[in-house]
């Protein structure tokens, strides 16, 4: 899949549920509204979409939520996810989660052909933690974090950076990925689904985290991709990466590979735009594949060729929808 400006599309993001046992402050509201059942994809047509995607040139797949993990019987779908990459179809299927459920699912996600994920961690203080999630457990998250490190998995660490939120505790998770061999990723918070609060009163550019992170620490900068949007250095004292992924204080969309799916089987082309294509329609619409194969194509002719993400106190967000809907 090529689309209008030249770039090969071979990187697909699907959220498989809205729903999520935190409300980080930063992604939800307090008293979110969940879809009804009816309108998100059953795990079956999950499957075939994702099926689809891969036919048609993607060959690195992430599930994402919401949080993934609590959607019912979702160890089914990994499972046959993961026999695309055991079949050479798929080259890598990875996961974005809070960790809450990963004592539990582990050794699952290992079996079924995963070999990496991303774990949602804003800070290493219980109360913090607590407040920034409005609800969540730092030690359940610690005990899913090292389940994973047991089953084998390699981890990293996605810490949004919080302005008087988390700022004292960047060079302690530095220190702590360090010591348990974890990368680390920093993101700067995006404007996206009202969360009331002011997202001003929340953005801290990482420009400022970096210079902060290198009165301590030696940062190497390193040609080293995965795929996504982060930029990374190497930390020289503890010989693991940090990633920086920047789309307020620098727009990483010329080398963008990726277009997001959601639950209810949006096609969004580009996380900061509204434009999206419904893929649901096709999918139901026929069991044969031609109309949704069909309706990618003209999807992917359509990708923009950047966001407009801006934090304005005075705006609303640039996005309405939630992060959590669109997959984070």
């Amino acid at each position: 899949m090529i689309d209008p400006f030249g770039r090969v599309v071979s990187y697909l993001r699907v959220s498989v549920t809205d729903r999520c046992d935190l409300r980080c402050v930063y992604c939800m509201g307090e008293d979110m509204h969940f879809l009804p059942k009816a309108e998100v994809l059953s795990l079956e047509e999950l499957e075939r979409l994702c099926a689809a995607f891969v036919r048609a040139g993607v060959r690195k797949l992430r599930l994402t939520g919401g949080e993934p993990l609590v959607r019912r019987n979702i160890m089914s779908l990994i499972d046959n996810l993961g026999q695309l990459v055991k079949d050479g179809r798929l080259d890598e299927l990875t996961l974005t989660t809070n960790a809450t459920q990963l004592a539990k699912y582990a050794d699952g996600l290992a079996a079924a052909g995963v070999r990496r994920i991303n774990i949602s961690l804003d800070s290493l203080n219980p109360e913090r933690f607590q407040a920034i999630t409005r609800w969540g457990r730092l030690d359940q998250v610690i005990e899913g974090i090292m389940a994973a490190k047991a089953a084998g998995l390699a981890v990293k660490i996605n810490t949004v950076a919080l302005k008087e939120g988390n700022e004292d505790e960047h060079d302690h998770l530095v220190e702590w990925c360090g010591e348990h061999g974890f990368d680390l990723t920093f993101i700067e918070t995006m404007p996206m689904g009202e969360i009331h609060a002011d997202r001003t009163e929340q953005y801290l550019p990482l420009t400022l985290v970096r210079q902060r992170l290198e009165h301590r620490w030696t940062l190497t900068d390193i040609d080293y991709r995965t795929g996504g949007p982060a930029t990374y250095v190497r930390v020289e004292e503890t010989g693991r990466r940090i990633g920086f992924i920047t789309p307020m204080t620098h727009n990483f969309c010329e080398s963008c590979n990726r277009v997001r799916v959601t639950c209810t089987g949006t096609l969004y082309m580009c996380l900061g735009q509204n434009d999206a294509a419904d893929l649901r329609t096709p999918l139901r619409a026929s069991e044969s594949d031609h109309l949704l194969d069909a309706a990618i194509t003209e999807a992917i002719g359509r990708k923009p060729k950047g966001h407009d993400f801006i934090i304005d106190r005075a705006a609303h967000p640039a996005v309405g929808r939630h992060m959590s809907v669109t997959g984070g």
